[in-house]
């Protein structure tokens, strides 16, 4: 099977701990003993600081996004140090580059691409890209909410959501760089199109990746 995982940099690198980077290689590296796993990898606290100073200092968003870019690719690093000979050493630019990659039989990781693409817009247009059979979203939620549960405590959690249902509830999303939502919604609209099996989960004990592919009921799946 061929498997792409979006790793929130809040879920990966909530603080700069090699903790957090090794205990997903270790997961990542039994994966990819049976499947085909490609990794995107976000910018998380470290990109929103930076972000939050260029902001402060008049940077328009796109300028904004390419330094959460740079952070995304910096953890990207860092899972690869810790996948060792497991991950295909460079990172792609793009994914004609990831999908050349994959023929080295080692796991690709990546970040960030172009301005306007968060690190699930990515995620989803690699797996179009690539036709994975399955798109996993790890992140700091334990899936797909009917509003903000941070803020509304009558937000409910959805075992299943349509793509119609999950374009209606991301729209009010703000595209921002450094956005926090779970799906934006350019991922939503490609995962529409494209049809991919996705699954959203609480990605920060990795152990979980396990359960998704064994087909488990957890997160939240987006059906079509």
């Amino acid at each position: 099977m061929k498997v792409v995982i979006s790793v929130g940099g809040s879920v990966i690198a909530p603080t700069l701990a090699q903790e957090n980077f090794l205990k997903y290689a270790d997961v990542i590296r039994e994966l990819a003993k049976e499947h085909t796993v490609l990794v995107v990898t976000g910018g998380g606290k470290a990109a929103r600081d930076y972000i939050g100073v260029a902001r402060s200092m008049g940077a328009n968003e796109a300028v904004c996004d390419l330094i959460g870019i740079a952070l995304s690719r910096l953890n990207a690093r860092l899972l690869i140090s810790a996948l060792s000979s497991a991950a295909f050493q460079d990172i792609p630019h793009d994914y004609r580059e990831a999908e050349t990659a994959m023929s080295s039989h080692k796991v690709v990781v990546m970040g960030g691409v172009a301005p306007g693409q968060t690190t699930d817009a990515v995620s989803a247009i690699l797996s179009e890209y690539v036709q994975a059979n399955l798109l996993i979203v790890a992140t700091s939620v334990d899936g797909i909410y009917t509003a903000d549960p941070y803020i509304n405590k009558d937000a409910r959690r959805l075992e299943e959501v349509t793509t119609d249902e999950l374009v209606k509830i991301v729209m009010s999303t703000e595209m921002k760089a450094g956005s926090k939502s779970v799906i934006d919604p350019l991922a939503a609209k490609i995962i529409e199109r494209s049809k991919v099996s996705t699954v959203v989960i609480d990605g920060r004990e990795p152990q979980i990746l396990f359960d998704v592919i064994k087909g488990a009921h957890v997160g939240t799946r987006i059906i079509h």
